[in-house]
């Protein structure tokens, strides 16, 4: 038994598989899983219910078992209250560059043959999709 943060062993395989500059999407409840992805990427579901699993709690694993480089999130409206973006930046390592693309870019970044894993989470509240690109080992 491994003794780790992630017990999810299609996950744990999944991200072994990452090196440097893989993308892995966290990706809210409302993504379009299949139609918005690369045909070689894994989809990982871990949305059993409304905010289960939530993205704050998967990211919050995942940073624990890899190097986060860079994260991009697609752009809000400006009216919008985006809540999650604050939590995001709290988990990512202090100094992880965030950008910021508009829909159909973001869809594009995430549709990249550098998308390795989409995981869909049970996170209910909109744009709360997240891109990373995984960092060397240090």
């Amino acid at each position: 038994m491994i003794k780790s943060s992630i017990i999810h062993p299609e996950l744990l395989s999944v991200l072994a598989k990452c090196g440097h500059k893989t993308q892995i999407l966290i990706a809210d409840s409302n993504f379009s899983f299949v139609t918005n992805s690369n045909p070689r990427t894994e989809i990982i579901y871990l949305n059993f219910a409304p905010d289960m699993l939530n993205a704050v709690d998967v990211l919050n694993s995942i940073t624990k078992l890899i190097n986060v480089e860079a994260s991009t999130m697609m752009a809000w409206p400006d009216d919008f209250e985006n809540t999650i973006h604050a939590e995001y930046e709290n988990l990512l390592p202090q100094g992880t560059p965030m950008s910021f693309q508009q829909r159909e870019d973001f869809y594009q970044s995430v549709k990249s043959p550098n998308t390795l894993l989409i995981i869909a989470t049970g996170e209910s509240r909109r744009f709360a999709n997240l891109l990373l690109t995984v960092g060397v080992v240090k």
